[in-house]
């Protein structure tokens, strides 16, 4: 029986319409609370295709969903299985809501992925090693770290502020060589951070490590880092000196490292950061003088010095 090849083309996406679909539903399904009647009111084929749905994107050449946008919406409920249908899916959104319970394996399927946010919910465990499988990723917001972060080698901005990270920070984090933001501001976690760092994160541009109880000493070698624009380690436990080849770090446009315990003072070669517009190291144990030369940054609007003990004004 001849058959024509459109009707072939049309039967098989109708059929990855109504997979795709079938996934859609099952997560509007586990949604337990839309305050905003997002979904409830514009979740429905009755009304449109799947692919004009709020929150949905679709490709114009498979009429597959290639992006699943539910950032804040102030939903509530679980994340189905059946997710793991949606096998063209890009970008996977669903930070700031209330989604809670664990993350189902079957979201490893999903290869395609290059950007995941599921940061500011109120999922229960860790991340799932899995993750590590999803090679194609280079965006990342989580509320947990596992070890298998580091064999994402396309992965270049990781956002984890704003959670109860507890522990230390995987080394694996620091072996991302495509990373060029690493944000894991205001968490719990502890341990040091690698003298090594720029070595192994030779593009990154925002280290945001602030507002957690990181302790020991700045890398030495953090001068090396020559690509960073914001460098924030404040509300820390560091201590020792300020590393006097921070002065090498000329594309810094932010410098914080205020609210810890370091000693010493603060080098002249802070002057070399002609780009600064900000500038703290309130509250540590600092003496001596403050270099004239920070007074001759012609970017800077904010220098912050408070509660810095023995620092005296030249």
């Amino acid at each position: 029986m001849y058959m024509p090849n459109f009707t072939i083309g049309a039967v098989a996406t109708k059929s990855n319409i109504s997979t795709d679909e079938s996934a859609l539903s099952a997560l509007k399904a586990h949604v337990t609370s839309d305050p905003q009647n997002i979904l409830t009111t514009n979740w429905s084929t009755s009304n449109s295709n799947i692919c004009s749905w709020i929150g949905v994107t679709c490709s114009l050449r498979h009429l597959r969903v290639t992006a699943l946008n539910l950032s804040y919406m102030n939903l509530t409920g679980t994340i189905p299985p059946h997710l793991g249908n949606l096998s063209f899916l890009v970008r996977l959104e669903f930070g700031n809501n209330s989604f809670h319970g664990t993350l189902p394996q079957e979201l490893s399927r999903l290869r395609r992925l290059t950007r995941v946010s599921f940061a500011n919910n109120i999922f229960v465990g860790t991340i799932p090693s899995w993750f590590g499988s999803l090679s194609k990723l280079q965006r990342m917001r989580l509320n947990e770290i596992p070890k298998e972060m580091g064999f994402l080698d396309q992965l270049e901005d990781l956002y984890m502020q704003f959670n109860a990270l507890k522990g230390p920070l995987p080394m694996a984090v620091f072996n991302i060589s495509t990373l060029t933001t690493l944000t894991v501001y205001k968490n719990s976690l502890i341990g040091s951070i690698p003298d090594n760092i720029c070595q192994h994160l030779p593009n990154i541009q925002v280290l945001h490590l602030g507002s957690n109880q990181f302790s020991g000493p700045l890398p030495s070698k953090l001068g090396q880092c020559k690509g960073l624009g914001i460098l924030l380690m404040g509300e820390n436990n560091f201590t020792g000196t300020i590393p006097k080849n921070i002065g090498n770090l000329t594309q810094l446009t932010a410098l914080y490292l205020g609210f810890n315990n370091l000693t010493g003072t603060i080098p002249n070669e802070i002057g070399n950061l002609q780009n600064l517009e900000t500038l703290t190291f309130g509250d540590n144990n600092l003496n001596g003088l403050v270099p004239a030369t920070i007074f001759n940054i012609s970017m800077i609007r904010e220098i912050g010095l408070s509660e810095s003990s023995r620092m005296v004004l030249v």
